[in-house]
């Protein structure tokens, strides 16, 4: 009831013009781009030019979403999510609304992307989200509602960017807002806790979507379910050892699993049951250089595929 409340008060038409109580800002509607559990987020038009504005009733739910892009901001390299540029108040017609705005990222999600581009792509899309999950794991949170609605692939190059920052969750604490689907919870393989883990789980069933679009509910063993789906797929089932570990929760931080995704995807033509022990293998031996290697491996993954990329727009 209250969300729907929230929704029709946040409901305006394209045209309509937003001014700050507190600074000033000017923004009009364009039109919605999606709503949440608490609020409606708008592309609108600003002295920036074109910009996300997510306005809600509940000041406490968009204060900490600006906290998180906040924290975004001091995650070493690009930003994960978009710039925050302003918090602020206006008085609507129907009473005072909270809002903030943000960098507009344009692009498909990840779903869509992978269908018009194909399917290897998800294994450099999973290793640059990764990449990012780590850095945002370091400063003390999880982005909790991995879901494909909240990745979006910018570019070009590609490039994984989060939109919506509504469930990333302080660590330790009880995870804000999840997708049954990529929840471990749901599937009952773990807790709601605030915890890398929970992340990691979200991520390998990401990439089991990718190659199920359509979302299967469970049945039974939430376990025994998924690593039949995962082995019966001829694409998916090389991945196996990997996002086994990450649905099982035996991954210690984004960066492990990283790394031997990055063997999987540089040993194609291997038998999947040698993966794990590959990986474990090598990285004893090359502590020292395993860094760099990730990097240039990345780096000549992403040249590949974006030249691919460019091809095929250009037919």
């Amino acid at each position: 009831m209250m969300m729907n409340t929230w929704k029709t008060q946040c409901k305006f038409l394209p045209g309509t013009v937003i001014i700050g109580k507190w600074h000033g800002g000017n923004y009009q509607i364009i039109r919605e781009l999606g709503s949440g559990a608490n609020g409606i987020v708008y592309l609108a038009k600003g002295v920036r030019g074109h910009t996300a504005l997510k306005m809600s009733m509940d000041s406490l739910s968009i204060t900490s979403e600006v906290n998180v892009l906040k924290a975004f901001s001091k995650v070493p390299g690009d930003s994960p999510g978009p710039s925050l540029y302003e918090m602020d108040d206006w008085e609507s017609p129907r009473g005072r609304i909270h809002f903030y705005t943000m960098e507009y990222i344009q692009g498909p999600d990840m779903l869509t992307f992978i269908k018009k581009n194909g399917q290897t792509w998800v294994g450099i899309l999973i290793v640059q989200l990764l990449d990012t999950l780590e850095k945002l794991h370091q400063e003390g949170w999880t982005f909790g509602d991995l879901k494909p609605e909240n990745l979006i692939v910018s570019g070009p190059p590609p490039r994984i960017r989060f939109i919506d920052v509504g469930g990333t969750t302080i660590k330790g604490r009880a995870i804000k807002e999840f997708t049954e689907f990529f929840d471990r919870g749901y599937w009952g393989l773990g807790s709601r806790k605030s915890e890398p883990t929970y992340d990691l789980f979200s991520t390998s069933m990401l990439f089991i979507h990718m190659y199920y679009p359509k979302k299967f509910s469970r049945v039974g063993d939430g376990k025994k379910q998924l690593i039949q789906q995962i082995d019966s797929h001829s694409e998916l089932s090389r991945f196996s050892p990997v996002l086994r570990k990450a649905l099982f929760g035996e991954y210690g931080s984004a960066k492990k699993m990283k790394g031997d995704l990055l063997i999987l995807l540089s040993d194609k033509g291997d038998k999947p049951v040698t993966y794990a022990r590959r990986s474990a293998t090598r990285q004893r031996k090359n502590k020292k250089s395993g860094s760099m290697k990730e990097t240039v491996m990345v780096l000549l993954l992403t040249i590949v595929l974006y030249a691919l990329y460019i091809y095929s727009y250009l037919l």
